[in-house]
């Protein structure tokens, strides 16, 4: 069930990546266009969030303010920022979803890359057998045991011979992993036997993850930046905990991942600049009068609704059945106590069933 799913998620983005390679005939270019193309079609749907990001990265002023008054008492310190952000119109939880959406895009976009004849050809598994039996009849061995990169060395084979697979399957593609001289299959952990030597195909290979790193922390950085550098200890944690993850990721995985993360933290870089500058302008504007009644009307019509949802709440406490109170019963009193009527000298209960008033006296 999971695969299927998997194969349905990476169908649109295989097409996307299989047409931009059709048009340019490069495996890397079409990596590239792919990861513009994926950014400009969110675009729109983080320019809400961006815009209500960058206004409470103003607020952080009056959010100190609060939690100072309020140090000794958190809920009401919640409650007077969640009544601040809904004065200023501004959803604290608009930018978490976005800030998730690369993951699976970069999961689908690895599948891609590794499985080339399942996805980004969308051959079916019978297919792909018949091709891998006509390859072995002109020499092609697969490699003993498992290999999660077989399709790979698969495609690889079939572009060295490919004048013996023209036109005999419908849907296969002549896949040339070369970009710039390298190899976008490669690992660079394969690779550090053959460094300082083996040229540009190795050094190119092996500088990618570091590019790559040192992309993505300019971006952070820039992102940081412009939220007003607020939660510096997790923000900065964060920002120098990724970079190193994708360094040892680039080494583990195929070059072609290193290019999509560089071309996706450049784009994210200029897209970061040109949308602060854009937004930066027109809070300012927001800050006259005018922008300023319309959020206290806006803040007016909610702080009416909490009133009557209160006053409702309150109706409904005071209707519910509240516990009478248990009539005490009253102690039996008729009959005295035997504290005095016991009582023989200084001995309060010497009477009793066997009791003689002869008992002490002497014969």
């Amino acid at each position: 069930m999971f695969g299927q799913l998997g194969y349905y998620i990476c169908v649109p983005f295989a097409w996307l990546t299989r047409l931009f390679y059709s048009l340019t005939g490069s495996y890397g270019a079409a990596i590239i266009l792919f990861t513009l193309v994926v950014k400009l079609v969110l675009l729109p749907f983080q320019l809400k969030s961006k815009k209500s990001m960058l206004r409470m990265s103003r607020m952080q002023g009056k959010v100190k303010e609060i939690q100072t008054r309020y140090a000794n008492n958190k809920e009401k310190q919640q409650q007077e920022i969640s009544e601040l952000y809904a004065k200023e119109g501004v959803n604290p939880m608009s930018g978490c979803l976005w800030s998730l959406i690369p993951f699976p895009i970069l999961i689908a976009l690895y599948s891609i890359i590794r499985l080339p004849l399942r996805y980004f050809m969308t051959l079916s598994e019978d297919v792909i057998a018949k091709i891998t039996q006509a390859a072995e009849a002109i020499g092609y061995q697969a490699a003993e045991g498992v290999n999660a990169y077989a399709q790979i060395d698969l495609a690889k084979f079939i572009h060295e011979h490919w004048s013996s697979f023209a036109g005999k399957f419908d849907g296969l593609i002549d896949l040339d992993y070369n970009f710039l001289g390298m190899d976008l299959t490669a690992r660079g952990s394969s690779l550090f036997s053959q460094f300082p030597g083996g040229g540009w195909p190795v050094w190119g290979v092996l500088l990618l993850p570091i590019i790559a790193a040192a992309v993505q922390l300019g971006m952070s950085l820039v992102s940081m930046k412009s939220g007003g550098g607020e939660n510096a200890g997790q923000g900065k944690t964060m920002i120098y905990l990724m970079p190193l993850i994708t360094v040892w990721m680039g080494y583990s995985l195929p070059a072609a991942l290193c290019v999509y993360w560089i071309a996706n933290a450049g784009f994210s870089m200029v897209q970061e600049l040109t949308l602060n500058k854009y937004f930066n302008k027109i809070l300012d504007r927001e800050e006259t009068d005018k922008e300023r009644e319309k959020r206290e009307k806006r803040y007016a019509k909610y702080a009416q609704q909490r009133a009557r949802l209160d006053e409702i709440n309150a109706q409904r406490n005071q209707g519910s059945p509240k516990k009478k109170p248990q009539p005490q019963k009253k102690k039996d009193t008729a009959y005295a106590s035997t504290t005095e009527n016991g009582r023989v000298g200084q001995r309060p209960y010497a009477r009793g069933r066997a009791y003689s008033e002869d008992h002490y006296t002497d014969e």
